[in-house]
Parts: C-alpha cells; structure tokens; sequence
C-alpha cells in the first residue's frame, strides 16, 4: 500500500512544492495499482524532490518508502533493500508509528526475497507488534502473510501454512485473501495433502472474481492455475488441467482488458506450458512464440526465457534439433543478461531455481552432448557448464557476486587437465579438457539420473569407518569408471599431474580423492583440485608465496558449541612453525580479528572452529566467541585490510566446518565461502573429522606447503599420502574429506 500525506493547500501564486508532491504522491499510487511500476517510480522520485523543497520530512522518508515498493514491483529488490535500510536508519527516532510500520514492512519483504531470511523475520516480528499496537488490522494480515512467505522460505511449511491462516482470517483486503489462500493450496500440494488442497479450490475460485483486474489479480490467476496444474498430477479423478486451461484463457483476455503485455506474456506462456503437458505441441509453440515475441517487445527477461526454453523442449521433442538448439541458446544468453535480476522474479508467481533456471542449462548441454559431439558443440557445452557453476552461485547470495572471466588452462598450468562432469536424466557425461590447445573429448554413462544419484549417495555413506572396504572399494571403483577410466589412457601419456574437478549436483559430496581404480586411490596418481568453475580463478605463480599466518580457533564450548580441545594444540603448533598471529578462545571475537585482518600483512587465514556449509547462503556460516560470520560477510571482512595489494590472501583454511545435515546441496555453501572470501583457495572438509586427527592433519599440511616451490595440490595430496601411509588413519574416512577448492598452485 502506498503512502499518502495529508495537506492543507496554501493559497500562493507560485507553485506549492507541497500542492505538487501530493498530485505526484497520489499519480504515482495510480500508476502502481494498474500495474505500470516504472511510472510510478518516477512519480514517487519527483515527489520526494517537491517533499524535499517543501520541507517536509515525513514527506520525503513516505516517498522512499514508495520508491521500494516499485523497485519490489519491478523485481529490483536489492535496491529496494538497500533503499529501505537507508529510510529505517532515519526512522529510529521517528515519532510517525505508521510510516515507522510501513517502513518496516517493506524491508522485511524485500530481505525475504533477497534471501536474508533471519533477519527478514526479525523486522516482521518488530512491524507485526508496531501493527497491533496501532490496532491496524490492514496492516496486520499483511505481515502475516510476509510471515507466512519467510517462513515458507525457510523453509518451516507448518508455520507458514498457520500464518497464512491468521492472515485470511482477519483480512479486510481480498487481494491478501486470496493470496493467503493460493500460498496454502500450493503447500498442501507441495507437502500431498491432496484432500486439503481439493477443499481449498472453490474457495478461492469466487474470491479471485472479486478482484478488480489488475496485473495482480492476473498473476494470481496464473497462480491458482499453476498450482491446479500440479493438482492434476497428484489427483487424476477431476478435470484440473481443463479447468487450469480455462482460468489461463481469463487471465489472457483481463491483460488484454488492461493493456498489460507483460501480464499478457506471462500467461500465454504459462497456458503454453498446459498444452505441452497435455500433448498438444502445436498450440503449445503457438502459445510460446507470442509470449516471447511480446516479452523481447517490452524487454520482459524474466518471461522470455522461459518461454525461449519452451521453444526449445517443444522443438527437441518434435525433432527439429538445430531450432531447438537456437531456442535453447537464447534462453541462457538471456539468463547470462539477467543474473543479478534472477531474484527478479515477484514473489506472488511460484519460482524455484532447479525447476525453472538450472533445468535450462542442464536441457541445453544435454542436446549440445547427444550422438558424437563435434569441437563446437564441446566448446558450447562446456561454456554453458561453467555458466551453470556461475548461475548456481549467484543464486546461493541472491546476487550476481562474481565477475567472471573465462581462463585458458594452458595459462594456468600446463600440467593440468580439467573434467566437467555433469549429470542429466538420462545419463551422466564428462568433457575433458587438456592443456596445450588439444581437443577436448567426451564420454558418458548410460544410466538414469536416480541410478546416478543413489551410487553418489552410496559412495559417501560407505566413506564412515561403520560400513565395509568391500562396499566402498565397489562403488569407489564404478564412479572411478564413469568418471576417469576413458581418459586414463591420455592423461598418462600427457603427463598430466593435476586434475581439476568442476563437479555438478551430488557429486561435489564426494572427494575425488578416494576414487579406486582397483588398485590404488585416484589420489595416489594426481594432485586434485575442485573448482567452481576457471572463469572465476585467481591463479598465482607459487614461487611468490610467503606463509604469513591469522590463526583463529575455538577449543573451548561455547554458544551452545561442543568443545574442540585438539584446536588449542593445533593453532599453537602452527604459530611455533610459521610467522603466526593467533587469536584462541575467548580473543576470538569478531572485532578482534577484524582489527587483526585490517592491521597485519597476512597470506592465510586459518579458522579453526565449529561452522556449517548449507545451501542457503543464510544458514552457511562460521562461529567465533562472540557470534558467527555469515559467508555474505566474507568478503567485506576481508575488504577492511590495510595493505590489500601488498600480501595477497591466497589460502582459507577452515578446520572443523561440515555440512548441513540433511541438507543434499549443502556443498554449495563450500563453493561459496571459497567465492565470497575472495582468497585464491580454500581449504575445507566434505565432513566433520575427529578433531584430534584434524590437528595432526593441519600441522603437517602446513609442514609439506612451507617447502619451497611445492604447490597447494601437492601440499594437500603428500599430507593425505602420509595418513594413507599411517595404520591408524589409513581409512578414506580421516584423509578424504580435506577438499582444496579455487587455485591449486
């Protein structure tokens, strides 16, 4: 809802500056209502300068505030944040409860969208007490259903579904009515409470008559129809993709009422996505092409993608395989566009990254890799391979955090052969690539993504001590065959010392390391390195490291945080090794190593302490005495060095850190920590060790990388070689999940 100033016009002969910042105040909350979003944006911005030639302030902090609603309107909610966070620093001390709410308000959406879900909740919690304080019940079902949208993100599905519950019940507003609703519909059938979504159908179908047409109550059509779609799916007795098709058909002829081409785009894509579920290609493409034709019109990405992609499947389908291919190669170079905006996307339409942008990628190598790829066609494949890597981590922070640069391998070492696996539905393919300008080749197992997955999750099982060598050793050996043994042959004869991973999906579960060939582990053949992708390396000769040391651990218990009592004799015995500043215990807190980080010259960063790697960059973090660095704060602790050129970071070290349990990407989180710290390597576990054999580990892994012209890769392989070498930790289960991702020089 927009905000609204009184006044009381003054007779003048010149122009009221006030007089104006309500016209444009109130041309701007038309604007929005009929979905015209960069309208009222002007408008809101022109009101604040007349607000601010009046002299008003209350004026002037409301206008911002509607500024963030049309940059929330437009999909750019990183400003609207960052437009917000500004207004609510203004409005510590500000006696006006009701802008102080909407405010508040609006930040709290705009940090849900963008991912910063803790915090988004806690400023919702701060409105939803200022709302009830001023009895406003409007107000009030709105942060309930913001609630319900953090909580759903979280994701806690139970707490989402009772808060939107509590936001039906007392609103006054149809429009959060029937959203309330169709957030409830799309849980229960998300979660198969299929009787629960049947009941909820007709009681939303007469509230969405009720609304006035707006671009809001057509994407809410295409809402309910999207999730009555999916119904059909789960529950074959009643006709839901004919009543789905008929709630399209409506949304279609309101956008056309309106004059909304973008709504209109949207919905004849999402009717086009009906008829190709229901077998109907030709009208299907139909469909499609006029949703792209009219999105590339009012530059709409967001929408002309998806509707690229649809082409594509449409014509793979159909066998038309180099329409297909064009399809499908405007929909990622349109995604490439998009980055940043992917957020972009209005909470109100049901958005999911795996179903609706890395599927994209995945279809299109997929195509580029069938039959006998030629050299084009593997250059193209393993280019969009690494755009997926890129794509995947722009959604983890909810921001393009990465500027990327594509790197020949032969410039980075030359001893150094890459391997792009990458796992599709019906088959897992692998592209090699190696130094000196050679031809990249391919291979690839026939097997279903299921089968794939569940020997990837077979393999990290058997890695625990509990289950037997003969159950490991066998499936080490099948990933072992599906991913190195057709290149065995060439990366011998090349003389290739260092393979690099770019892992996908699951894979990155595993350490490569233990691979088996039957007689010996991968590791004992090569140096390894993962990386997310050479586009995004920082490569740096090893004749120029000088180990300079910021040392941080944990020993003791704290903040709920069982103890780490090998940490202590790990950090000291690297500090009496290397030029070393440590910071133990209680003298790790934020502000200390923060000050540490700015006032000493240093090449590495060791963190020895709790920490866990999740998918969502809000649950991914580091814990100190004091509290815990998220890995969005990584790279500004490291921006606040005094000297940056002079002693480059070129190694994290995190000691103790693991996984999110239950979480199966969690191994993003690893991926990016290493991006965000901006340090050229990272070094981290796939799982949590003992902690005594952690500090054993550290130790001589610092002892192997103080030897002079020794490389990252090697430090890390001899270290894990001598445990291999030692009867009390020859199991893959102590040395295995040390992982060495970014420059392995």
């Amino acid at each position: 809802m927009a905000f609204s100033q009184k006044f009381s016009p003054l007779t003048t002969e010149e122009p009221n500056p006030l007089l104006l910042a309500v016209v444009l105040n109130t041309e701007g909350s038309l604007k929005i209502s009929i979905g015209q979003p960069e309208a009222a944006l002007k408008s809101w911005q022109e009101a604040e300068q007349a607000y601010t030639a009046a002299n008003d302030i209350s004026g002037q902090i409301g206008s911002k505030i509607n500024q963030a609603q049309a940059l929330q309107a437009l999909g750019l909610y990183r400003r609207a944040k960052d437009v917000l966070t500004e207004v609510n620093k203004k409005l510590v001390n500000q006696q006006d409860l009701s802008l102080k709410l909407k405010a508040l308000r609006s930040l709290g959406v705009a940090l849900q969208v963008v991912g910063d879900l803790q915090q988004s909740e806690q400023i919702l919690k701060e409105s939803l007490t200022l709302s009830q304080k001023l009895g406003s019940v409007a107000d009030t079902s709105e942060i309930l259903f913001s609630l319900g949208n953090t909580k759903r993100s979280l994701p806690q599905n139970e707490q989402a579904l009772s808060y939107y519950k509590q936001a039906f019940s007392i609103a006054t507003n149809p429009r959060v009515q029937v959203e309330a609703l169709l957030n409830q519909l799309s849980i229960y059938i998300e979660t198969s409470k299929i009787n629960e979504a049947v009941e909820l159908v007709p009681k939303i179908k007469p509230l969405l008559l009720k609304l006035p047409t707006s671009r809001m109550s057509i994407y809410a059509e295409v809402n309910f129809a999207t999730s009555i779609k999916h119904l059909s799916q789960k529950d074959d007795g009643t006709p839901w993709q004919y009543q789905a098709a008929q709630i399209l058909a409506r949304a279609i002829k309101d956008s056309e009422n309106i004059g909304d081409l973008r709504a209109k785009s949207y919905s004849l894509n999402e009717l086009g996505k009906l008829y190709e579920s229901s077998q109907q290609p030709e009208l299907a493409l139909k469909l499609s092409n006029e949703a792209l034709s009219i999105a590339q019109a009012i530059n709409a990405s967001d929408i002309a993608y998806q509707a690229a992609w649809q082409i594509g499947r449409l014509n793979k389908s159909e066998g038309n395989l180099e329409v297909a291919s064009s399809a499908y190669s405007s929909a990622v170079e349109i995604l490439k566009s998009l980055r940043s905006d992917l957020v972009a996307v209005n909470p109100n339409i049901q958005f999911s990254f795996q179903e609706s942008v890395e599927f994209v990628y995945r279809e299109y190598v997929s195509l580029l890799l069938a039959s006998n790829p030629n050299q084009e066609n593997l250059k193209k494949a393993r280019e969009i391979i690494e755009a997926l890597q890129l794509a995947e981590l722009d959604n983890f922070f909810r921001e393009a955090c990465i500027d990327a640069k594509p790197q020949q391998i032969d410039f980075i070492d030359t001893q150094a052969a890459v391997i792009y696996p990458i796992i599709l539905q019906d088959r897992l393919e692998v592209i090699l690539s190696m130094p000196n300008g050679e031809a990249l080749s391919s291979y690839r197992t026939q097997l279903g993504q299921r089968d794939i997955e569940n020997t990837i999750k077979l393999m990290r099982q058997s890695l625990n001590p509990v289950f037997s060598n003969d159950l490991r050793l066998k499936t080490s050996q099948q990933l072992y065959n599906w991913l190195i043994r057709s290149a065995e042959e060439k990366l011998a004869s090349r003389g290739i010392k260092t393979l690099v991973f770019v892992l996908d999906g699951s894979l990155r579960n595993i350490p490569m390391a233990a691979l088996h060939d039957g007689k010996q582990y991968l590791l004992e053949k090569y140096n390894i390195a993962l990386s997310p992708g050479l586009q995004i390396m920082r490569s740096q000769s090893v004749n120029n490291r000088r180990l300079k040391v910021i040392a941080a651990g944990l020993s003791e218990a704290n903040q709920g945080f069982k103890a780490l009592p090998a940490v202590k004799s790990e950090v000291t015995k690297i500090s009496a090794k290397l030029s070393t500043k440590l910071l133990l215990n209680d003298k790790f807190t934020d502000s200390n190593l923060k000050n540490l980080i700015k006032s000493t010259p240093f090449s590495v960063l060791h963190l020895a302490t709790h920490g866990q790697f999740s998918s969502r960059s809000d649950d991914t973090y580091i814990v100190t005495w004091n509290g815990k660095i998220n890995v969005k704060d990584l790279d500004e602790l490291l921006k606040v060095r005094s000297e940056p050129e002079s002693v480059p970071v070129d190694l994290i070290v995190l000691s103790a850190c693991q996984t999110a349990k239950g979480d199966n990407r969690a191994i993003l989180g690893l991926a990016g920590v290493a991006v965000r710290s901006g340090a050229r390597s990272t070094i981290a576990t796939l799982w949590a060790v003992q902690d005594e054999s952690t500090a054993k580990f550290m130790v001589e892994f610092y002892k192997q990388l103080s030897t002079p012209g020794i490389t990252k890769a090697q430090a890390l392989r001899n270290t894990q070689i001598t445990f291999l070498k030692d009867r009390d930790f020859l199991h893959p289960f102590y040395w295995a999940p040390f992982v060495l991702i970014g420059d392995w020089l």
